[in-house]
């Protein structure tokens, strides 16, 4: 059985590319020009060389494949051309449907994520069928995946035998840009963090939400969406973990929020006449205003998706973001 996966040099990506090895898969993945490969070193994987956007090297790229993962999204909580994320998030996630409903794919599993779900955002957790709307979503990354995932339900219309994962926050080694959680993680490691906001996330360690993927794919029904993740933590209680593991002190002051959020839209503005990223990016302030907590039991019920501790997954990153340079 041959697979094709998009994102394989990402941080999930590489993951399920390891997972599906693991099991003695045969691994075709989508790589553009001038990718950071290094996820990808050591690994007997063929590399097709295109991207979501080149439309022939998709539907060349999919002939005499049975499985399609699609990882691959522009994740960022600021761009200088929001319509730049949109082209590759949504876009990008028509062509690559279409390509696989050409070729007549047996599985397709496509990678949402929980910021397209509903979400009460005061410390309940949210869920695949909570309700939610395109208002709902803060910044063009949410509003980018959340248009791609309403186009992947489309194709489950048009007979194409899609399953949507939604991950929560992965950590864990191999994250190589950082994403932002990651970069959460070496800015505590590197002592910038002096203080918190009161704010929360599910967490999942990332080989559990790469095996996630495959589970999906193997057991999931056709239509469905099943939410990635692990533990609901505060950004406090995150904190406290990467102090025991790492014997650095955790922030003990917590910033109100307006000023915060005042801060971020200057930020911003400035960032629009600079085009450097904003030192406080506002959709990420934004999202603070709520507890990011999530019902992952639909998973772990109907998957099996496997809850490694939080505690070892976040030895894991750090232990990597240590030893590849990025402290």
């Amino acid at each position: 059985m041959k697979t094709f996966v998009t994102g394989a040099t990402g941080f999930i990506g590489a993951s399920i590319v390891r997972e599906l090895l693991a099991e003695g898969r045969e691994v075709r993945v989508l790589v553009r020009a001038n990718s950071d490969t290094s996820n990808l070193d050591g690994l007997e994987v063929e590399r097709w060389p295109g991207d979501l956007l080149d439309h022939d090297s998709l539907r060349s790229g999919l002939k005499g494949c049975d499985v399609l993962y699609h990882a691959a999204a522009d994740y960022r909580l600021w761009t200088r051309n929001p319509q730049e994320m949109f082209r590759i998030n949504v876009d990008g996630t028509i062509a690559i449907l279409e390509a696989a409903l050409q070729n007549g794919l047996s599985k397709v599993v496509y990678t949402s994520s929980v910021g397209t779900l509903g979400n009460p955002g005061d410390g309940r957790p949210g869920s695949e069928t909570a309700p939610v709307s395109f208002d709902d979503m803060v910044g063009p990354y949410k509003k980018s995946k959340f248009l791609a995932e309403r186009e992947a339900e489309k194709f489950v219309g048009r007979g194409l035998p899609l399953v949507i994962v939604n991950p929560s926050t992965p950590i864990g080694p191999r994250d190589i840009k950082p994403t932002p959680t990651g970069k959460i993680i070496v800015d505590f490691l590197k002592r910038k963090m002096p203080a918190y906001l009161d704010t929360g996330l599910n967490i999942i360690a990332v080989e559990d939400c790469a095996r996630g993927h495959i589970l999906a794919e193997q057991r999931g029904a056709v239509g469905q969406k099943y939410i990635l993740g692990n533990a609901n933590l505060t950004l406090r209680d995150i904190f406290d973990l990467l102090q025991d593991i790492s014997g650095l002190s955790a922030p003990k002051v917590r910033l109100p929020y307006t000023p915060i959020l005042l801060a971020a839209y200057i930020n911003e503005g400035l960032s629009r006449i600079t085009g450097r990223e904003p030192l406080i990016p506002l959709a990420g302030v934004q999202m603070a205003a709520k507890f990011m907590f999530f019902d992952s039991s639909k998973a772990v019920r109907e998957l099996g998706l496997p809850q490694m501790p939080i505690r070892d997954a976040l030895v894991r990153a750090v232990e990597w973001f240590r030893q590849n340079g990025y402290v």
